[in-house]
């Protein structure tokens, strides 16, 4: 869950990005980086942390160039303190290539030995990007006609990396005197949307996870990447795209509708605002069934992504909606944070009730999704604390059992509250009077219900189904063992870095 942008416009790119990266902030707060394209110089920054502590004036006057890509890095591989792996990527052969990536690569290690033993690449990191970065570099070397390219020769390296890499992958990335080139894997699991921007010098083009930045920096949606397809624009800025994947699945990650992506964007032709109301409607249906209605007498969301599914599940059940928490916007998403103390204590940094919405009151907390447990066991201690007579708990989503490996930093069984446990085991867990989670089908209905063409998702968090079919058991209990974690049983039920001018010469420090 990592946020990328790539832009080629007519004016100075550098404003642009970070504006972008900005909005793009809730995707990953552990590092951000901007990189641009003057002529054949590419010029980079990045570093650790949020990106307005990464970027100060003067490095923005050090980004000159109208094409540029950028990335907010939520770590899902390699190591979330290790300055060198935030993004993007360079690699100066073939022609000079700058890379950012979204999502994760299941076969990583597969893809070091070829990188070593056959293609004699050396990776400097433990980034799968860095991996990626350099397959594309020797795809391209590969198909490539001395020192020049064309859109075949690009198109042709893209389907190399189609065949090489497996996972979930969205990229976009410049190359040197040519243009810019993104794609998206077979499967379309992480997102990639289109914007363009009608100008009298010309059109401008940007690509980014989400369509809330082409909104904000005044883009037009133009489409969605296609599972598989990459799209090129050269630096006359001219559009080009091509499918590149021989047999191309729609199966998106449906967690970026659940909680991941802002409800103000629309990914994959679905906004998340409508599916998320859609959500409440489902859960309403699931509360009625297990719960008296009259024995709940408020709906108090979770702020903030479960606040749209909270006030359609109060209204279509005729039950008062308040808001029963008050948020601190200056403290991160607990879900990305490392650590399960760290996660404990922001909790209580981040969340304060509302007293009177509590004492002496029934109430049901709506929460988009249970992930490790911390969250909900810390409020619905908040909530006891101020005087609730029962608390009762409704996810949006239903429990997440599985290792999540496409880019949710969810992989190890242990840290997942639902693994192994019923839904009682688990109300006792969080010191819930009654726990309802959202059925399966209903969280997949109020994605279709809104497009029709989207039947097939990645749903692998609640089922253990991997859509790209290479996700064996050894490879779970291999990211386990990594991480320092143990497998649990089968479920029951189904600072600023340096300044670095990519001249071939060390710039800025």
């Amino acid at each position: 869950m990592c946020g990328i942008l790539g832009v080629v416009a007519t004016t100075p790119v550098n404003q642009l990005l970070y504006d972008g990266l900005m909005v793009l902030q809730h995707r990953g707060q552990d590092a951000a980086g901007i990189a641009t394209a003057e002529g054949n110089t590419f010029h980079l920054h990045k570093g650790p942390g949020l990106v307005r502590d990464v970027f100060r004036t003067r490095n923005m006057r050090a980004l000159p160039g109208e094409m540029g890509v950028a990335h907010c890095r939520y770590p899902t591989a390699g190591s979330a303190w290790n300055f060198a792996e935030s993004q993007p990527f360079y690699v100066n052969s073939p022609f000079g290539i700058m890379l950012a990536h979204n999502g994760n690569l299941t076969n990583t290690d597969e893809l070091k030995e070829q990188m070593y033993r056959q293609d004699l690449r050396h990776i400097n990191t433990n980034s799968d990007s860095e991996v990626l970065l350099n397959v594309l570099a020797h795809e391209l070397q590969g198909v490539a006609s001395g020192c020049r390219l064309d859109l075949d020769t690009i198109f042709a390296a893209v389907a190399g990396v189609h065949r090489r890499c497996r996972g979930a992958y969205a990229v976009v990335a410049m190359i040197a005197g040519y243009g810019l080139l993104a794609f998206r894997d077979p499967y379309g699991i992480r997102p990639l949307v289109i914007g363009i921007n009608e100008t009298p010098e010309g059109d401008e083009y940007l690509l980014s996870s989400e369509s809330v930045a082409l909104d904000t920096l005044g883009f037009r949606v133009l489409r969605d990447v296609e599972p598989g397809e990459a799209v090129f624009i050269d630096l006359k800025h001219q559009f080009h795209a091509r499918q590149c994947a021989d047999k191309p699945t729609y199966a998106p990650c449906i967690f970026e509708y659940v909680y991941l992506a802002r409800p103000d964007s629309v990914i994959d032709g679905v906004s998340v605002y409508e599916t998320r109301l859609r959500m409440g409607e489902y859960l309403a249906d699931k509360v009625a069934a297990q719960i008296p209605v009259e024995e709940i007498d408020l709906v108090i969301p979770i702020p903030d992504s479960s606040r749209p599914s909270a006030m359609q599940l109060a209204q279509k059940l005729g039950i008062p909606y308040r808001e029963g928490f008050v948020k601190n916007r200056y403290i991160g998403r607990t879900f990305i944070m490392p650590g399960q103390s760290t996660r404990k204590k922001s909790v209580r940094q981040k969340l304060n009730t509302v007293g009177q919405e509590f004492k002496g009151k029934r109430v049901l907390l709506v929460d988009d999704s249970i992930v490790r447990g911390t969250t909900s066991r810390e409020i619905v201690d908040m909530a006891r604390a101020a005087g609730a007579l029962k608390v009762y708990f409704a996810s949006a989503a239903p429990p997440v059992r599985y290792p999540n490996v496409y880019g949710i930093d969810m992989p190890t069984r242990g840290e997942l509250i639902a693994t192994g446990r019923s839904d009682e085991e688990i109300a006792r867990e969080i010191g819930a009077d009654a726990l309802v989670y959202q059925d399966l089908d209903a969280l997949k209905a109020s994605v279709t219900d809104l497009n029709p063409k989207l039947t097939q998702f990645d749903l692998s968090c609640f089922n253990g189904i991997y859509v790209t079919g290479d996700v064996s058991p050894e490879y779970l209990d291999a990211i386990e063992t990594a991480r320092g974690g143990k497998p649990r049983p089968q479920p029951v039920e189904e600072a600023a870095a340096p300044q670095m001018q990519l001249n071939l010469i060390a710039a800025e420090q």
